[in-house]
């Protein structure tokens, strides 16, 4: 059974997304299959792995009119990616939708008719905590939070974790918090590693030990519409995000070789 897993951090420019896209395009390249979720109006992940906005169906029309995820679907150059599309038509589903019963659950009774066909399912999330997140965090089993190594890092972080517990308590009882990931890491300041430590004090053993530093060709990879693993991958970003993903997969597969022993 499919995994779905919400990248979600109302802050913006944490790399969010370049965790969404990174982290989708790694797992598929280890032969897993995955759906990636854009439910960003600016559909950064959905060109960032390459497929065009301008679709017959996006994400919108699934959470707005009711249409089926499948009708929405991509495939993109990576063999065992696919993508569900954004674009801005999606800026208007919060106003839309506010007087819909059952508003919060539209995306998980989507999600739920599909996620048996693939290993993950990634959504990238806005960066704010309205409708279209609370939808996320609804159909997903956990949240992964990228935190970016400067000054604010920890700042509206508390109100992130109170949306993760809210939902828990009134909407999906088995939420989980998936891991932190400190994202755009300096070694030279002081201040990355005095954010680290504060993280870690934070989040204890749910930090990942890969840290993402910054990296040219991470930021250059989104306007090539590629995935770091495409662009360059002996860069600095993409060794990192390659050893994220093996982090990654490894938690999850004890996990779940917990939950059947």
């Amino acid at each position: 059974m499919g995994k779905v897993i919400s990248v979600a951090n109302q802050k913006g420019g944490v790399g969010k997304t370049t965790t969404a896209v990174n982290l989708s395009a790694s797992l598929a390249k280890k032969n897993k299959k995955v759906l990636l979720i854009d439910t960003d109006p600016q559909g950064n992940a959905t060109s960032g792995v390459g497929v065009d906005k301008s679709v017959q169906f996006s994400v919108y029309d699934v959470l707005v009119d009711g249409v089926d995820i499948e009708n929405t679907i991509q495939k993109t150059e990576i063999s065992g990616l696919e993508v569900c599309p954004s674009n801005i038509n999606l800026a208007g589903a919060e106003v839309q939708l506010v007087s819909v019963n059952e508003r919060e659950y539209r995306l998980k009774e989507k999600i739920n008719a599909i996620k048996d066909n693939y290993d993950y399912v990634i959504i990238d999330c806005p960066p704010s905590l309205g409708i279209v997140t609370l939808n996320a965090f609804t159909a997903s089993d956990s949240v992964l939070i990228p935190i970016q190594c400067e000054y604010y890092a920890l700042e509206g972080l508390g109100q992130l974790i109170n949306t993760i517990n809210l939902v828990k308590k009134r909407m999906n009882k088995t939420l989980s918090i998936e891991g932190a990931l400190l994202t755009m890491y300096d070694a030279r300041t002081n201040l990355s590693n005095q954010v680290v430590r504060e993280v870690k004090n934070y989040f204890d053993e749910k930090v990942y030990k890969t840290v993402i530093p910054r990296n040219v060709k991470l930021s250059e990879a989104p306007s090539y519409g590629m995935p770091i693993c495409m662009y360059d991958t002996r860069s600095k970003g993409s060794k990192c995000y390659e050893k994220f993903t093996k982090e990654f997969i490894k938690i999850n597969e004890s996990k779940s070789r917990h939950s059947r022993d």
